[in-house]
């Protein structure tokens, strides 16, 4: 019996799941809600529409760095420490997002805004208050050239093109692309929704926000550190892909549901 096709529909799943898991990226999430926040009050309809166009020129990039590296792959290897020093590379970038994100939520004098702490979106200066389609898109294809995004880009791009060439390799750039589109476009709509209410409801979900921003960077850093010191953890990770993803999706819709929550009248 031919295995290829159940082997490409399961490397088509994970691909999956790593966009879903992606797109919750905590320097994903605070741009996002820059992005949303800004364009609010005179583009409502962009707005709503910020993470979608910001994960399609994320994605684009994406799928172009998956085709190239699979053309490239008879003639070229992934080195053997190229996972390891992405992951080293998310994790202490994550470990710091968290702190930020942390610092400024209990900073932040209670009748103001928190702004959540989005390191890249920040290196983007006034790109982070783009309000035309076209230049969100390009700050989400400008966040794909980073050595975390292109490298794991280049791993499933190298398992894909030895089962079934560059077109699929290709395809899989398309279908992490969807997953991230699941996640920031849902995130975009959902902190449009939530401040389009009265200032009392944006306090309360900036910092809701920027909460949920500072525990899931400190809580993926902590799970990568665990991966390299505790075997168990390693081995509990790889079989758990669908239930992590799933709990971080939950942890996301619980918060959003928690600050409408908070937020109405007494």
């Amino acid at each position: 019996m031919d295995t290829l096709p159940h082997e490409m529909f399961g490397l088509t799943v994970v691909v999956f799941l790593l966009g879903l898991k992606h797109g919750m990226d905590p320097d994903h999430l605070a741009t996002i809600d820059g992005l949303t926040r800004f364009n609010l009050r005179t583009k409502p309809r962009l707005s709503r529409w910020s993470g979608f166009l910001f994960s399609l020129g994320h994605g684009v990039v994406v799928t172009a760095v998956a085709a190239a590296v699979a053309v490239a792959a008879q003639q070229w290897s992934a080195p053997d420490w190229l996972e390891d020093v992405g992951a080293w590379i998310s994790i202490l970038f994550l470990l710091g997002l968290g702190g930020a994100n942390l610092w400024a939520v209990f900073q932040a004098p209670c009748g103001e805004v928190v702004h959540p702490v989005g390191f890249k979106g920040r290196l983007l200066g006034r790109l982070g208050e783009a309000s035309h389609p076209v230049v969100i898109a390009f700050v989400g294809a400008a966040f794909a050239l980073s050595f975390d995004t292109l490298s794991q880009a280049a791993l499933f791009s190298l398992t894909a093109s030895s089962l079934a060439g560059w077109l699929y390799s290709a395809a899989l750039g398309i279908v992490f692309m969807l997953g991230m589109m699941v996640t920031d476009g849902v995130n975009g709509l959902w902190i449009a929704r939530l401040l389009r209410a009265a200032d009392r409801r944006a306090l309360i979900v900036s910092r809701v926000m920027g909460l949920v921003i500072a525990f899931l960077s400190l809580g993926i850093a902590l799970l990568g550190i665990a991966r390299y010191f505790v075997p168990t953890v390693a081995t509990l990770v790889e079989g758990a892909g669908i239930a992590i993803t799933a709990a971080l999706l939950a942890m996301l819709f619980v918060s959003f549901k928690l600050a409408i929550r908070l937020s109405k009248p007494a």
